[in-house]
């Protein structure tokens, strides 16, 4: 049995975290463009710089990922 990269059921939580990480990405990009206090752009930001680091870890596991074929 071949243990090196992930498994199947491990490739598809992977894939979702992912697509959560990208989506909580887009909306707190997307409420910094219409926010005004200076305090929640600030938290904002910083949550984007975190979940582009979470995208590029998974982006990374992603890589040792199964595939069908």
């Amino acid at each position: 049995m071949d243990e090196s990269g992930l498994g199947y059921h491990e490739t598809m939580e992977t894939h979702e975290m992912l697509n959560f990480k990208t989506d909580c990405l887009l909306k707190s990009k997307m409420i910094m463009g219409i926010c005004f206090d200076n305090d929640l752009k600030k938290l904002l930001e910083k949550d984007v710089q975190q979940s582009i680091a979470a995208i590029q870890e998974l982006k990374e596991l992603y890589k040792n990922a199964k595939t069908l074929s």
